[in-house]
């Protein structure tokens, strides 16, 4: 049992967490290069956030760009026990329509050229992703956005591309024969950086349009969706709040917390010392305890 300290990442359209009690904005230097930015932490009610914009102040990094793992090797830094990603996100089902928000449970990695591990490079670690998204805060997630006025489907399968064009309408279809819901350039490997680092990871997707493959509509416009965007940015604070509220006093312990005591295949004696240095946040629980 302990406190919650809820790491929130910040996706297209929300570059603010809204009012934080004690707020204070910090540079945090990661092992992994340069984050998308500082952090700023601080406090809701009884319970710690500390958030980070994912594209960077003024949107300014691409997909692409950004650095998932100093994002969240900052985090754990930080000491978040949790993140919740708050991401803007096109919809596949027409049941899914603008202005709603999605708990995504699944997800579907279609990005190239990303860094997708912390580890490696002197210490192999494989961790179990089976289900990428913790259930108990995607549902607590969903029940607060729901309580700020949402309308929120509480389930779904997100496809990530890599960006940062949109999809062709070829693909759209394609990704709905997959039996995917929703689509964005973001979730991974982002969910993949947090399992590594013993974080539990929801997805609280912001559906701001639906993709081409509706045919008979014209093609994705980034007018429209920074529409919904700025529409659906004070639901999202609002989301925080009411999260907040909600938490339990104490935090549980989740299985996430511990995952690489059976994740890591390199033995003690044979973890390289500069890997070492490098994991000293995300598999500091571990590798702290290791003579150099």
């Amino acid at each position: 049992m302990g406190q919650w300290h809820i790491g929130v990442i910040g996706g297209s359209g929300l570059y603010e967490p809204g009012a934080l009690e004690d707020a204070q904005e910090i540079a945090v230097n990661s092992a992994f290069g340069e984050p998308s930015g500082p952090v700023t932490t601080g406090r809701i009610g009884n319970v710690r956030f500390t958030f980070i914009a994912r594209h960077g102040k003024g949107h300014r990094l691409s997909p692409s760009h950004v650095n998932f793992r100093a994002n969240i090797d900052v985090l754990k830094r930080c000491g978040v026990t949790d993140i919740l990603a708050i991401s803007a996100i096109g919809s596949l089902q027409e049941t899914m329509a603008p202005g709603t928000f999605v708990a995504v449970d699944q997800l579907i990695d279609r990005t190239v050229g990303r860094d997708r591990s912390f580890f490696g490079n002197g210490i192999v670690a494989h961790v179990p992703l089976a289900d990428p998204v913790c259930p108990r805060l995607s549902g607590l997630a969903a029940s607060a956005a729901e309580q700020a006025g949402a309308t929120v489907h509480r389930c779904g399968t997100y496809v990530a591309i890599e960006g940062p064009q949109f999809s062709t309408r070829a693909e759209s279809h394609l990704y709905r024969q997959w039996g995917a819901d929703v689509i964005g350039m973001t979730a991974m490997p982002e969910a993949r950086l947090a399992r590594e680092a013993e974080l539990p990871y929801a997805l609280l997707g912001m559906v701001t349009d639906y993709d081409c493959w509706r045919d008979e509509k014209a093609d994705v416009d980034v007018t429209d969706i920074l529409a919904v965007m700025r529409a659906n940015a004070d639901l999202a604070r609002s989301c925080l709040t009411r999260l907040a509220q909600s938490l339990p006093d104490e935090r549980e312990a989740s299985p996430i917390d511990t995952i690489l005591d059976i994740a890591i295949i390199t033995p003690p004696d044979h973890w390289d010392k500069q890997a070492l240095a490098r994991l000293d946040a995300v598999a500091g629980r571990i590798v702290t305890n290791v003579p150099v």
